[in-house]
């Protein structure tokens, strides 16, 4: 199956949102809730996987392993496909989830293959495969945190990629090697060799808060770096949130936080009577 070749428009500064424009015909697959607005003539289909396989070749089997990749990386088993259904231009827009910068990623100037951390992805043009890459050492999946199952969008069209806070991309030689958090890391060519390194002393781990593991890249290659990685916006949310309460202590993570005593905890874990 052919991509979709379309136009877009990337707008906003802190908080962006991308808005592109479909011929009679074309189509753009997108996350849930990521929409922002879309032209009447604009029909919505919510597909099972990622709408690659979605008019022709793969069958059922196809679509399936399709969803089975998004789940394993955290993603929804469905994605929602914009399809313009009438004969004039009509344009849908993505809107980005936290601030930061929407980044357009030609697959085809790429090479085809773009890895990039499994939340990241917004939308695409139809076509535009999305799967699972896995790095090749055990130990960073269990001391890199992000950096094990990293997201793989493949194929020849466009691609729109978030990434929190200010965007750096760094151009590799082959042997240059740089050491990223691992939360910083948002996307990399697939030339690009990845592993965790250890990093400082145990002292540094306990009074430091910072730097056990790093994602150590070594060219040749690209990679895109975030200065604001969702976990740590989320984290410094946690920190602020106030701790006082019994609430629901069976709620983990960021939203068990939230709801200890807070407004915002009642309203995050539906207790609105």
């Amino acid at each position: 199956m052919g991509m979709d070749v379309v136009d877009f428009e990337v707008k906003g500064s802190e908080m962006q949102f991308v808005e592109i424009e479909l011929d009679p015909g074309e189509a753009a697959v997108g996350e849930a809730g990521s929409m922002m607005f879309m032209d009447a003539g604009i029909g919505m289909d919510t597909v099972f996987g990622d709408g690659s396989q979605s008019s022709g070749g793969g069958g059922f089997f196809g679509k399936l392993l399709g969803a089975g990749k998004r789940l394993v990386t955290g993603e929804s088993l469905f994605t929602t496909v914009y399809t313009n259904n009438v004969a004039q231009k009509q344009r849908v827009a993505f809107a980005a989830p936290y601030p930061g910068k929407i980044l357009p990623m030609d697959l085809r100037q790429l090479g085809g293959m773009l890895i990039c951390q499994k939340d990241s992805f917004l939308c695409a043009a139809r076509g535009v495969s999305l799967g699972i890459h896995f790095q090749q050492k055990l130990s960073v999946g269990f001391f890199g945190g992000e950096g094990f199952i990293m997201q793989k969008l493949e194929g020849d069209g466009l691609a729109f990629v978030h990434a929190g806070g200010t965007v750096v991309k760094r151009d590799l030689q082959p042997g240059q090697t740089l050491f990223v958090d691992t939360g910083c890391l948002v996307a990399m060519t697939p030339q690009v060799n990845f592993e965790i390194q250890y990093v400082g002393k145990i002292k540094t781990a306990l009074f430091g808060g910072e730097g056990l593991f790093f994602a150590k890249v070594s060219g040749p290659g690209t990679v895109w770096l975030q200065t604001l990685p969702f976990s740590r916006l989320a984290s410094r949310v946690f920190a602020a949130a106030p701790q006082t309460g019994s609430g629901s202590r069976e709620q983990g993570g960021l939203l068990g936080g939230l709801a200890g005593g807070s407004v915002l905890g009642g309203i995050l874990s539906g207790d609105d009577d």
